[in-house]
């Protein structure tokens, strides 16, 4: 591992802002600001039960994953065509690019929007459109995830995978995401072994609010590459060996845990002590919009809070370069654009 020099803690926010980076756990839905969000609900000639964007952020009060979940889903209703997701994805990436992530790894799901009435193709189009355009734009690329909804039953989730096969090339994965507590991973198991069968990248959320068995069930029986969250792994000691000896990485989301209250503060939070542990740790910004920041607003008021240094943000960006789904060539060129950022920052 390359050895980071000493930077002065009050630098050390403009090398987190200034690295490379990758983004893997961020859905796409929950990037949608206040603002887009009403100009897309009057584009369509809908209304919002907030009298303003101000009234809209103050509902941003959550006490769990589920008081999240609702206002999240409410919020969906205001994307009615393939330009919306277009738009919404746009200034995601937009953001992202702003905040020198080279590769992202967009979730997002079509349960939701096709229980609106809409068709798959309408959000899969809108969104790999807006991937294709930024690439030419800023140099950013940009894969879909696609994930099932895991308060839905698995028949619902085979019939989301079954619509979306005639987009397949534009899809690089299948996750699982929603509401964990009460539906461990084994509920999926039959529609994880199809989509691996399709040749999909696996990942799953687990270990967030449910305890780390949901962990070891989204490994040995979804069979997945990677696990979103992750948090609570540090429980269990047989679990971390495993996680540490078979490099699955862990895309661990700071504010989130805070704003859903799986940590009290964010001196509190555990990634320090995943690093210190031997994980492959990443830091992403999952729910932006709702959660009070993107990526770089993850790195900085986390390594505020925790004291992390240099060497901690060379580990986590290397990290998030190594758990992602492109090729070997393109992760060693972007952990070389890494590595000479840190070489030259002063």
């Amino acid at each position: 591992m390359f050895k980071v020099k000493p930077v002065a803690p009050e630098r050390l926010s403009a090398l987190l802002e200034r690295m490379p980076k990758a983004e893997l756990h961020m859905h796409i839905e929950g990037s949608l600001e206040p603002e887009l969000m009403f100009a897309l609900a009057a584009r369509n000639g809908l209304s919002l039960p907030y009298a303003d964007v101000a009234a809209l952020r103050r509902a941003y009060v959550f006490n769990n994953l589920q008081e999240f979940l609702d206002v999240y889903h409410q919020g969906t209703q205001v994307l009615k065509t393939e330009q919306d997701f277009y738009d919404m994805t746009w200034a995601y990436l937009q953001r992202a690019a702003a905040d020198q992530v080279l590769h992202t790894e967009i979730f997002f799901d079509t349960q939701t929007h096709t229980g609106h009435g809409l068709s798959s193709d309408v959000v899969i189009n809108g969104l790999h459109r807006a991937c294709v355009d930024a690439q030419a734009q800023w140099g950013i690329s940009a894969s879909l995830i696609l994930c099932f909804l895991r308060h839905l039953s698995e028949a619902e989730a085979f019939e989301a995978l079954e619509q979306v096969m005639p987009l397949r090339d534009k899809l690089v994965g299948i996750g699982l995401a929603s509401s964990e507590l009460g539906h461990p991973p084994e509920k999926f198991a039959k529609v994880f072994a199809k989509a691996r069968s399709h040749g999909f990248r696996l990942v799953a959320h687990a270990g967030e609010e449910a305890p780390p068995a949901y962990i070891w069930s989204a490994l040995d029986v979804l069979k997945v590459e990677r696990i979103d969250h992750g948090v609570q792994a540090l429980k269990d000691a047989a679990l971390v060996a495993r996680l540490v000896q078979d490099r699955i990485p862990l895309t661990v989301c700071p504010l989130s845990n805070l704003k859903l209250r799986v940590f009290p503060s964010l001196a509190d939070h555990n990634l320090g002590q995943m690093l210190n542990a031997g994980l492959v740790a990443t830091v992403n910004s999952d729910d932006p919009a709702y959660f009070g920041g993107y990526i770089n607003d993850n790195f900085t008021q986390t390594f505020a809070a925790l004291g992390l240094t240099a060497q901690h943000a060379y580990q986590l960006a290397f990290n998030s370069f190594e758990a992602s789904f492109v090729d070997t060539s393109a992760k060693r060129a972007m952990q070389h654009r890494l590595t000479e950022v840190f070489e030259t920052f002063e």
